[in-house]
């Protein structure tokens, strides 16, 4: 028996395919789900869309100092629908400059 890996990816996992990945893993709706990309609007749409409490979050890369910093103009990543239809769906934002103190906190040393 003879494996062979093609260069081809196995699966987009981004926009709408976000959803039948999370189905296919997990087989059921989360309960929550955090993104930070217009590509994760339809995963936060599926886990705030469920019966029950449900949290959807998008965490906001605004911290380019720190991590990175990428929205509505960004050449990478883009953020821009997700902020728009933030409020109508009910989703947090987290704003990664403002809200987070520590983003790569300083590795555990053992004793």
């Amino acid at each position: 028996m003879v494996i062979v890996r093609h260069p081809e990816m196995d699966f987009y996992n981004n926009n709408s395919h976000k959803v039948i990945a999370i189905n296919t893993h997990i087989g059921r709706r989360p309960i929550a789900a955090f993104g930070n990309s217009d590509g994760d609007m339809h995963m936060l749409e599926y886990v705030s869309k469920g019966k029950g409490a449900r949290l959807s979050m998008l965490i906001h890369h605004t911290d380019k100092k720190r991590e990175w910093a990428y929205d509505r103009q960004s050449e990478i990543g883009k953020l821009d629908k997700g902020l728009d239809k933030a409020a109508e769906n009910k989703w947090g934002i987290v704003d990664m400059r403002k809200d987070w103190k520590v983003i790569y906190p300083e590795p555990i040393k053992p004793n």
